[in-house]
């Protein structure tokens, strides 16, 4: 499969392909997955605690990506070239691994997962 760059992806649904083949590791998926739902929890516990804390949620969300992507992937962040539909396909990939449904997104993709 050719992959465009992310920056010339001009709509969400041309973006997904590509960031479907920028998470093609099983291990980088997992760093994401660590990542938004620690996220999630972060804010959930700024809001019980101190909005401030809620600072530390894109640090943890974004810091466990990109060591998948640094560490793991041996690939750049997509959310360098396209943070809107970056943020938006880490939930939807999220989303798809939790229904089941991420597997059936790399084949109709015709992306083979690693």
């Amino acid at each position: 499969m050719t992959v465009p760059h992310p920056e010339r992806a001009a709509t969400f649904e041309a973006f997904w392909p590509v960031y479907l083949y920028a998470h093609r590791k099983s291990v980088t998926r997992g760093f994401h997955y660590t990542g938004s739902l620690s996220a999630i929890v972060v804010l959930v516990l700024a809001g019980l605690i101190d909005l401030r804390l809620a600072l530390l949620a894109p640090v943890v969300g974004y810091g466990c990506a990109w060591i998948g992507h640094f560490g793991f992937e041996k690939n750049r962040p997509a959310a360098f070239s396209q943070p809107i539909y970056s943020f938006l396909a880490d939930w939807k990939m999220l989303w798809c691994f939790l229904t089941g449904r991420l597997r059936g997104e790399f084949e109709r993709h015709n992306i083979e997962r690693i």
